[in-house]
């Protein structure tokens, strides 16, 4: 290697962010939605079964870069761990662990219990260190609120997917408990900020769509904990729906910024809104619920495989893991 390749490798690696989990969650996501429809029209397993392959080495590599980086470069670590917006993704590493654990519990996996324990440990450490953060000594911005802050909430949500079938039905009640109590109060906050100040700068515009997942995850997570269509989990559902149409209507103005890796912001909010349309219509018998939940999941595809081509063209042309 060259002296000069050798420093942009490093630069590189310096630079690697902890957003980057985002994409395991959206391959998660997308495994996890798959799922639901081959379940919904009675397809073979065969999908969902690769895109979990694809979720696990990928979530692998991924982790093994920002290994890299923290052995490397600790103090770029230490940055991101300080920086008001780049604190809230760092859940997304244990998120990304639940996520493949609720694949694995799917696909009665033996080593389910094992991932879904590292992943819950993972995000109540997280969580309880994030939520310190933010309410610490240091006093944070308005303009550095912005919908990736419910990142840290919404992992505890999922949590339920997979601990309510493994028997951990307790700490999946606390998990929820904690998802939907903060959601509230940051949901609160967003909108302030939004309504009141000013416009998200473009490369945060995607995380817009971050605002569809907790309605959807807490949708199925309360499924899982009481096994009723009741009417919590209607104004969850209908919840999420309303956040999609809102977020619909800022689409054209998305498509418009140019790529970055926050675009991958899109995906696992969208697999939440598949699963949950989809779940919601084998639960009340709804043929218009399952069409619309099999449309969902043709749109992800699409957006799944759109991010996958512009993140490896971004990767090939340098600009990807480069200071901003």
């Amino acid at each position: 290697m060259t002296e000069a390749a050798e420093i942009a490798h490093e630069s590189g690696l310096q630079h690697y962010p902890v957003s980057f989990f985002a994409v395991s969650m959206g391959l998660a996501g997308l495994t996890l939605a798959l799922h639901a429809g081959e379940a919904a029209r009675g397809w073979s397993g065969q999908l969902s079964g690769i895109a979990g392959v694809a979720t696990v080495l990928v979530f692998a590599a991924i982790a093994l870069g920002y290994l890299a980086k923290a052995m490397l470069y600790p103090q770029a670590v230490r940055a991101e761990w300080h920086h008001p917006v780049r604190l809230a993704f760092f859940p997304a590493i244990s998120i990304s662990l639940l996520l493949i654990a609720a694949v694995a519990v799917g696909r009665d996996m033996a080593i389910a219990p094992v991932i879904w324990m590292l992943g819950a440990a993972g995000q109540f450490v997280l969580t309880l260190a994030v939520v310190s953060g933010w309410i610490g000594t240091r006093a944070f911005q308005q303009g550095a609120l912005n919908p990736a802050w419910f990142i840290p909430a919404v992992g505890n949500v999922i949590a339920p997917l997979a601990g309510v079938p493994l028997g951990f039905v307790e700490l999946s009640w606390y998990f929820f408990s904690v998802g939907v109590l903060f959601w509230i109060v940051l949901l609160t906050l967003v909108m302030n900020r939004m309504i009141f100040h000013d416009p998200l700068p473009g490369r945060l515009q995607p995380t817009l769509v971050i605002l569809i997942a907790p309605p959807a995850v807490a949708f199925v997570a309360w499924l899982r904990l009481t096994g009723e269509v009741d009417a919590f989990a209607r104004i969850l559902v209908n919840g999420a729906w309303f956040f999609a149409l809102v977020v619909a209507t800022q689409v054209p103005k998305l498509m418009r910024l140019p790529f970055a890796l926050s675009f991958w912001a899109l995906s696992f909010p969208l697999a939440a809104l598949t699963v949950a349309t989809l779940t919601y219509g084998a639960r009340i018998g709804s043929t218009a619920h399952e069409a619309a939940g099999l449309v969902l999941l043709g749109l992800l595809v699409l957006v799944i495989a759109g991010l996958v081509l512009r993140t490896l063209r971004a990767m090939s042309r340098g600009e990807i893991c480069v200071p901003e």
